[in-house]
């Protein structure tokens, strides 16, 4: 290998950080003038937002339980995206790992945490998984936008939830459009007394690394990632496309169900309209600011947990409108997908470039070739 080849090699991982930088530069640059242009004091705003996320050891392990729910959908939409499937569904996904939970944690009795907990986490996970093996499976076989199919499925999944919360699974007064508070036994053990901080955190990291494991060192994961590089290459090669595209679609709604079961057992122990505030959408930002990467998207989760909590500190100490503190976190996820779509548009017209070259190069040495044959 030459020295520049090294040297490239040696600053990939480098490159890498760029983008993701970038865009929370680029969000927190562009949130100081919006703040500024409100009529607040910028510096009082972000310095509540900071204190508010990692003030103090409990705003900490706030900051940890709010990164949860985004640390297991981004997880699902980042092995969706290594596929180059788009899932937009975590939404409805999430919402389905949590009805699960919110059944069978009630009709299921007499069971110790050690076994119940195992058992709905599963149940949850098969059931976004299913959710999400539905868009896989039209695109697979008839080519249907897994974009346009997600997002209507988020939407009825919405519309379950709403009838499921005021029907057959309301609370026993019937009083809350609220389902019963999930059994003792089915609550996910706090890890850290006088927070909320729950095992879920440790389970998020565990399925991180799992995920991990499963996309760079398992040939599934090997195929799921050659299908999203080239479906006709790898078609070509023998790789069953359609199954590989079903798979990653219902491993990436499992993951995103795990999200909503570990965010019932363990924070609100019930399901409820607006449950989520939109994990799932948010998911999209926070699998792409991670390069799709599992391990990345520890992280990045944290983030984006951070601004959850310190938005809420926002509004209480600096007075921001919640409105505002919204627009905070929205402004991350526009320069994400901004940058996201860029730096696809760059690597494209790069390849393209390179591709001419390639060609030019292989004309010339034709025509060359010729011309010899021509004087001998």
């Amino acid at each position: 290998m030459k020295a520049g080849e090294r040297l490239r090699a040696a600053l990939r991982p480098a490159r890498q950080l760029v983008v993701p930088l970038l865009a929370v530069f680029s969000a927190f640059v562009v949130g100081v003038l919006v703040v500024a242009l409100a009529g607040f004091n910028p510096a009082k705003t972000f310095a509540a937002l900071l204190d508010g996320a990692f003030g103090s050891w409990y705003n900490f392990t706030e900051t940890l339980v709010k990164s949860g729910p985004f640390l297991f959908t981004g997880l699902g939409v980042a092995i969706a995206f290594r596929s180059r499937s788009f899932n937009i569904g975590a939404e409805g996904q999430f919402y389905m790992g949590a009805l699960a939970v919110s059944w069978l944690g009630v009709a299921i009795k007499g069971v110790p945490s050690i076994i119940l907990i195992p058992i709905l986490l599963g149940a949850a996970f098969v059931a976004g998984g299913a959710y999400g093996a539905v868009p896989g499976y039209l695109k697979a076989r008839i080519g249907a936008s897994e974009i346009v199919t997600t997002v209507m499925l988020n939407s009825i999944a919405v519309q379950i939830v709403s009838w499921i919360i005021k029907g057959p699974l309301q609370e026993p007064r019937h009083f809350y459009p609220e389902t019963a508070e999930i059994l003792s036994a089915a609550k996910l053990p706090v890890l850290v007394h006088g927070t909320r901080l729950h095992l879920g955190l440790l389970i998020g990291v565990l399925v991180a690394v799992a995920a991990h494991v499963f996309i760079y060192k398992t040939v599934f994961g090997y195929q799921i990632r050659a299908v999203g590089s080239g479906p006709l290459a790898s078609e070509y090669s023998g790789i069953d496309v359609k199954r590989n595209i079903i798979l990653a679609m219902a491993i990436s709604g499992g993951l995103a169900g795990l999200g909503g079961a570990v965010e019932l057992m363990g924070v609100t122990w019930k399901l409820y309209q607006n449950f989520s505030p939109g994990y799932g959408y948010s998911a999209i930002a926070v699998a792409l600011l991670a390069k799709r990467n599992p391990l990345a998207v520890i992280l990045t989760a944290l983030l984006f947990g951070a601004l959850a909590t310190g938005a809420n500190s926002m509004q209480r100490a600096a007075e921001v409108p919640a409105m505002l503190a919204s627009v905070m976190q929205a402004l991350v996820i526009f320069f994400v997908l901004a940058y996201a779509v860029y730096e696809e548009g760059f690597a494209r017209r790069r390849s393209n470039r390179k591709r001419g070259v390639d060609r030019a190069k292989a004309g010339a040495a034709d025509t060359v070739g010729g011309a010899g044959a021509s004087n001998d």
